[in-house]
């Protein structure tokens, strides 16, 4: 088909608004990326430790699309919230999927927004499946979706456990494991493991 001269220039059009919506995109998003210790730092801070009251850091892992944070409670070192940082922003927000949808008692804040502090409601029941109960859970599903992976280190949240999982004995993903169902929830929105930091309690 012969293009017209109406028609060659309307192409040229539209090629020249993806090029500039690329570039501004390029512009606004593509800073210098924050190193690990930067984004810990950044996490500590007073300002952003007041919104989580009785809170503390418990890990920090850095991916290729954001980095990582697990929360626990001070008083009963059980594990809280996950976060989820921006790499250039410094922006943090609740992760999505099981720590919104399955968390029993920060879930339904997180859902809100947080709006300045975290709502928690009293649904703590312990859950029946054990963490070698999830553990075995979640292997079972790397069987069949990902075949030479295995989950470990199952953190108790309320409501579900979240694992790490390995490939050759290095970390390469995660995946969250149902408290009362066992369903297993994948978390394909990280990207490439590159690092992680863990803390001791009474930070």
């Amino acid at each position: 088909m012969l293009l017209t001269p109406r028609m060659a220039i309307a192409i040229a059009v539209a090629a020249l608004a993806v090029s500039a919506t690329a570039t501004a995109g390029i512009l606004l998003l593509r800073g210098p990326a924050l190193t690990l210790t930067e984004a810990v730092e950044l996490a500590e801070q007073p300002s952003w430790f007041s919104r989580l009251p009785g809170l503390e850091l418990a890990e920090v892992m850095q991916f290729s699309n954001h980095f990582y944070f697990e929360y626990r409670e001070v008083s009963t070192g059980r594990y809280a919230v996950e976060m989820l940082m921006d790499r250039y922003s410094g922006r943090m927000s609740p992760e999505m999927g099981p720590n919104m949808m399955w968390n029993t008692k920060y879930g339904s804040s997180m859902m809100g927004g947080m709006m300045g502090g975290w709502q928690t409601n009293a649904s703590t029941a312990p859950m029946p499946i054990s963490p070698e109960q999830a553990v075995g859970l979640a292997n079972a599903y790397l069987d069949g979706s990902r075949p030479g992976w295995s989950a470990t280190e199952p953190a108790a949240f309320y409501g579900y456990y979240t694992l790490h999982v390995e490939s050759a004995g290095m970390v390469v993903g995660m995946l969250s494991v149902h408290g009362t169902s066992g369903a297993v929830w994948y978390h394909s929105w990280h990207g490439t493991f590159v690092d992680m930091v863990e803390f001791e309690g009474g930070m």
